[in-house]
């Protein structure tokens, strides 16, 4: 398998090899952030990549939304899109190693690019940087994909039985609005912390 460090992220975005980036916030995503109310949420976007949901949230009002990606070319992406973008916002670092917390979390193609070796890691990190009563809300896929590279495949039994030690699954259900090259493959996803 390719290692998927710094490097690797960097190269991807430079070269511009990023067939998953569908250039604007998801459908989804979108119609989820347009019934939020509470502009005041923290939100994380984790390994946000070019981040147009945080784009789309910063533009909607929400002023405390946090991005990480360990690709400082994606992190500079969105900051010459959105030039007042707060510097101090945009974490150059590894979603591991994260010590704020947050009460909403955004998932958009960040777990299917993870070896699937962190999974549980993953999980369990969610669970900790999330306040109390705090959600993990987003897209996973449903289907196999690969082996040896991102993105990663899943499935719901799979999720159901990561996650339920440590989060309420309010919603998993087939995504009814996905962008037309991914409808029928992924999930949306609202899980709240224990």
């Amino acid at each position: 398998m390719v290692q998927l460090d710094k490097l690797y992220w960097d190269n991807r975005y430079i070269s511009g090899s990023t067939g998953w980036d569908l250039g604007s916030i998801s459908p989804p995503l979108k119609a989820y952030v347009d019934q939020l109310e509470n502009k005041s949420l923290k939100i994380l976007i984790p390994g946000a990549g070019n981040a147009y949901e945080a784009e789309y949230l910063f533009n909607q009002g929400f002023k405390q939304v946090y991005v990480a990606d360990v690709s400082k070319t994606a992190l500079n992406n969105l900051k010459k899109r959105v030039p007042e973008f707060p510097e101090k916002q945009l974490l150059h670092k590894d979603f591991f190693n994260l010590d704020l917390k947050f009460d909403l979390i955004i998932e958009q193609t960040f777990f299917c690019a993870l070896d699937p070796k962190l999974r549980s890691k993953y999980v369990e990190k969610m669970q900790a940087i999330l306040k109390e009563n705090g959600q993990l809300v987003g897209l996973f896929f449903n289907v196999p994909l690969n082996d040896d590279q991102p993105p990663f495949g899943g499935s719901k039994s799979e999720y159901i039985e990561r996650f339920t030690p440590h989060f309420q699954i309010k919603v998993m259900d087939m995504a009814y609005n996905s962008h037309p090259s991914r409808s029928g493959r992924e999930l949306f996803v609202n899980l709240q912390k224990k």
